[in-house]
């Protein structure tokens, strides 16, 4: 099975040939050119040596034909994700009027519960859906024994910065409107979606609100200035990014520099963030970031745990079928069952 990015990859071509309205012939698939590690699972050795690399061809997310072809295969892509995984959902509008987003409902959760999970899906800000990214957020409410709730930011290019993180934090004031207390509220995304964890726990700092109870932020991007040394060490290893787009970057970022902390946050002073748990892979381009993050965050006095996985792809969580997706999944929910406080009974609505 091809990994997840190197499926967008073939999808990138086939929508460059939709934009020019062209055909490219298909030759045999390339031999493998990453070793295969053997410290990790069966499943994650097989996923390894299926995968192919990518073929030629570049995504232009600032063509409307080509945006909008991306967005409707990854989702049909991400849907079949979770058939495969075999997970059972439903999803319900969220109630919320300043922005959008979907509960995930997990019959082995009680929809009623005293604590709940915003997350926010990846994409590199221009990709993904609340309602098609489930496979994550669904295991996370699973093991966690929480509700979930994800919101459908904006994306670029269409909405740059700050447009997503404006929606998340709408979300996040619509739950404590709703009654839930901060402490009982846990925030994590992956990829993109981790660097919005960390940009929307910056921004309610900053407005004087109270933090969420618990950040977890997994594979995150949280330097799009691009540097860091696994930025230009583990392009090759890397099976799922590939080399940095700095296009895809700057059309999220707008007029924004891409140094800002609020687009960059491991260039931010993280004083007075909840407790945060970060997971990456070592065989992941944004390797550098997590480990920055994290160093940053115990100099400012956060409660920080790097949780560095053997051999494992960016967002590995994601993986229909992966002992290490659960492993980690788990480890997500332990994490959110120790750190959140229920709120006291009758205080709220989810609805």
């Amino acid at each position: 099975m091809h990994c997840f990015w190197t499926t967008l990859a073939i999808l990138a071509l086939a929508a460059t040939q939709v934009s020019a309205g062209g055909h490219r012939e298909q030759g045999p698939p390339p031999e493998p050119l990453t070793p295969v590690p053997s410290t990790v699972s069966d499943e994650a050795q097989a996923y390894y040596r299926n995968w192919r690399p990518r073929p030629p061809g570049k995504l232009d997310m600032a063509d409307s034909k080509q945006a909008a072809f991306m967005r409707k295969m990854l989702g049909r892509m991400f849907v079949r994700h979770v058939e495969a995984a075999g997970l059972a959902y439903a999803l319900e509008a969220a109630a919320a009027k300043a922005a959008q987003a979907f509960w995930i409902r997990v019959p082995e959760v009680d929809p009623d519960g005293r604590r709940v999970l915003l997350y926010l899906h990846g994409g590199g800000y221009v990709l993904g859906s609340a309602r098609t990214n489930l496979v994550a957020p669904i295991r996370v409410s699973r093991a966690a024994k929480m509700p979930v709730i994800s919101v459908e930011y904006r994306l670029a290019p269409e909405h740059p910065f700050p447009a997503g993180l404006d929606d998340a934090f709408a979300i996040y004031r619509w739950l404590l409107d709703k009654g839930y207390e901060a402490a009982s509220i846990g925030v994590f995304g992956d990829s993109a979606g981790g660097g919005l964890t960390m940009a929307l726990a910056l921004k309610i700092r900053d407005a004087g609100m109270p933090q969420p109870g618990a950040l977890v932020a997994i594979s995150p991007a949280v330097d799009l200035t691009g540097q860091g040394d696994t930025q230009a060490t583990l392009v090759d290893a890397d099976i799922v990014l590939g080399p940095p787009d700095p296009q895809q970057r700057k059309l999220y970022a707008g007029r924004t520099p891409l140094s800002d902390p609020l687009v960059s946050p491991v260039n931010a002073d993280l004083t007075g963030l909840a407790p945060l748990l970060i997971q990456v892979g070592t065989r992941e381009r944004l390797l550098s970031d997590s480990v920055r993050l994290a160093r940053n965050a115990r100099r400012d006095g956060v409660d920080v745990t790097l949780d560095v996985w053997e051999g494992m792809w960016h967002v590995w969580h994601e993986h229909p079928v992966l002992p290490e997706a659960d492993d980690a999944t788990a480890a997500i929910g332990t994490f959110f069952e120790t750190h959140l406080v229920p709120v006291r009974v009758g205080q709220w609505s989810h609805r």
